[in-house]
């Protein structure tokens, strides 16, 4: 009998250390509810985060600390059912104070049993506000700081796209000023339209950087024979380096072909070689070499093609390596670069499905190697500049921008065609009602409902042996293309065109 009286004694001093320990608590509501939801304890805690005294708020149900949307919506139901069916409910949102003030709160309820049946729910609740406020306050000033570095990125584009440009045209204007002069020293008038060429090119090649940041730029793989292309832009590359810097050329006899996209590997060896020109500035050599490598080492295994441009230049620093292909940055002076050139170097070769690695030594020289994979095709050979494809027939041009039409006709009719011009495709459809034409050579960004892909697929319906071919500076549409038409990139120079028209099928 003293036993059990002992055992009795000891329950009740336990059980009420824990009512004495619970109701002390000041930081968090700690309280119980019956099944339905009905409060049958308070603690002081409740008290100072929710206003009321307990015998304010004992037999009331718990519902009226949610707000009345939460109310309406059925969630207090919802949160006892969840508690109920999942051992547990936790959440966060807005509560009601006494006062009809909101706080954030950290909410968890606990089902409590009983020989196996329900009999109430344990809930606690926290006022988290503060930290929440703190968290909102601390998004909103990352998010300011993100559109800072964004705002300061765009900056330093702009202002190394601008300085670029400006360059290219102050040498297009110097050099048109020479040949309105009409000199008669052939071999001045000679620098200056290969001036204006190398600009052009430059130009685009510039605009390719800024297509493939911002992921706009169209990939047309073909196969290439590497060591023919690299002759073919040979004048280019020389002209990108200067008289100070010597470019020198070692490609491995029977180097394998490759299937990329032609400009934008055009792209990355001239970013490259600019690149290493501008590594020395006291003048030296820029060596470009392509050899057959095999890998057998994951993420890369199979046959390669390794296209080196090694400089001996400053070398780049230890702490700088691992930042060089990062968009917009650069170690050139401001206005001196735009950031992107490696950028696009290294996404060329990652979307081509090979790699771009970079081995440096302060002092001796950079080397920035492109792996790119073998390709299974056989090349298409290279159309010599000086022989373009001559035509005849007419051809319909569909062209908004009256300035490039001027341009584009006189192309055509240099190759033998006559022109009809139109600016847009419900023009085009008319005209082809009308009169009868050899091929189409449409823009694909021009105004009205149909644009130009769009006119492509409907004449392929309606005419679907009239040959067609789009041309595009920018589109998203001609990501769509997917094949289903050749597609010429502007700038084009008359030898391009004059391919591309006679690979159209007859």
């Amino acid at each position: 009998m003293v036993r059990k009286s002992n055992q009795q004694r000891d329950l009740f001093e336990s059980e009420r250390s824990f009512r004495l320990l619970v109701e002390g608590v000041a930081d968090y509501a700690l309280y119980m509810l019956d099944p339905k939801g009905i409060i049958t304890s308070w603690n002081i805690g409740g008290e100072r985060i929710k206003g009321y005294s307990p015998q304010e708020i004992v037999g009331q149900h718990f519902s009226r600390f949610y707000t009345e949307t939460d109310r309406a919506n059925g969630k207090p139901a919802r949160a006892l059912g969840i508690a109920r069916d999942k051992g547990r409910y936790e959440e966060e949102g807005w509560r009601v104070r006494k006062d009809g003030t909101f706080f954030w709160a950290s909410v968890v309820i606990d089902p409590i049993y009983e020989d196996g049946e329900l009999i109430g729910f344990a809930k606690i609740t926290r006022d988290i506000t503060e930290r929440r406020n703190t968290e909102l306050k601390l998004e909103a000033m990352q998010k300011q700081l993100a559109e800072s570095q964004k705002f300061d990125a765009l900056g330093q584009l702009t202002g190394g796209v601008a300085h670029d440009f400006n360059n290219l045209l102050m040498i297009i204007s110097g050099s048109l000023h020479t040949l309105k002069r009409g000199a008669d020293d052939g071999a001045k008038l000679q620098r200056a339209i290969s001036a204006i060429e190398t600009a052009t090119r430059r130009g685009a090649a510039l605009t390719n950087q800024l297509l493939t940041f911002a992921r706009r730029q169209s990939v047309n793989p073909q196969a290439i024979d590497l060591a023919e292309r690299i002759g073919a832009i040979r004048e280019v590359l020389e002209a990108g380096v200067g008289s100070a810097v010597r470019l020198a050329f070692d490609i491995a006899r029977e180097v394998w072909p490759i299937r990329t996209d032609v400009s934008e590997f055009e792209t990355a060896l001239l970013n490259l070689v600019i690149n290493a020109r501008d590594a020395m500035p006291d003048g030296g050599t820029v060596t470009i070499r392509a050899r057959n490598v095999v890998l057998d080492e994951a993420p890369l295994a199979g046959e390669f093609v390794a296209i080196d441009v090694a400089d001996t230049g400053l070398g780049i620093p230890a702490d700088v390596v691992d930042k060089i292909f990062e968009p917009f940055f650069t170690t050139k002076p401001i206005g001196k670069g735009t950031g992107l050139g490696l950028s696009q170097v290294h996404g060329f070769a990652h979307q081509a499905d090979g790699t771009v690695k970079v081995a440096s030594e302060l002092g001796k020289g950079t080397t920035f190697s492109i792996l790119l994979p073998r390709g299974r095709d056989v090349p298409a050979r290279e159309t010599a500049e000086a022989a373009p494809f001559r035509g005849a027939g007419t051809v319909l041009l569909v062209e908004d921008n009256p300035d490039v039409a001027i341009v584009s006709i006189g192309l055509l009719e240099q190759l033998g065609y006559r022109v009809r011009r139109v600016p847009d495709a419900e023009s085009a459809l008319r005209e082809l009602e009308q009169n009868g034409v050899d091929f189409v050579f449409s823009d694909i960004v021009m105004p009205g409902k149909m644009d130009g892909l769009t006119l492509a697929h409907h004449l392929r319906l309606i005419r679907p042996g009239l040959p067609i071919l789009l041309a595009t500076g920018y589109s998203e549409a001609a990501a769509d293309v997917r094949g289903d038409f050749p597609i010429l990139r502007k700038p084009y120079e008359i030898h391009e065109l004059s391919e591309a028209i006679a690979k159209l099928p007859r």
